[in-house]
């Protein structure tokens, strides 16, 4: 896995703690413990991240570990390889076969209303493994 091209990155051996803001797109592949915060731009956690933050942004590519919850007025993405502890609430979600996701989601249509669902619901002390998109938002 390869970062975009322009996105800042944060390799497998950085460790930071705190706040992290901005307003370029973000790759993180090292340690992070904290918030997340860039609203106007889309974050990748890459295959050997350790993320235990809250994120706010417009997009997330998740492939690494996960635990906070993710707020995303556009897309979510957990790729096959994601773990993701921790709520849901965006616009758009894919989750790929084999991915897991243990925790609510909330999803906003354009219209401004709100369908909800919690992947955790039928077996609470299990992941949910999904083999397709569990939802899909109507094209407007």
């Amino acid at each position: 896995m390869k970062p975009a091209e322009g996105s800042t990155v944060i390799g497998k051996s950085v460790v930071i703690r705190g706040q992290l803001s901005g307003d370029e797109d973000l790759y993180i592949d090292g340690d992070i413990e904290g918030t997340i915060t860039l609203k106007d731009s889309g974050l990748t956690i890459g295959p050997n991240a350790r993320v235990r933050a809250d994120v706010t942004v417009r997009d997330v590519t998740v492939f690494g570990h996960l635990t906070g919850n993710v707020q995303a007025t556009g897309r979510v993405d957990l790729r096959q390889s994601a773990i993701v502890n921790g709520d849901i609430l965006a616009g758009r979600l894919c989750i790929e076969e084999s991915a897991i996701l243990k925790g609510s989601v909330e999803l906003k249509q354009a219209s401004g209303t709100q369908s909800k669902s919690s992947a955790s619901a039928a077996t609470p002390s299990a992941p949910v493994e999904a083999s397709a998109p569990l939802f899909t938002q109507p094209q407007a």
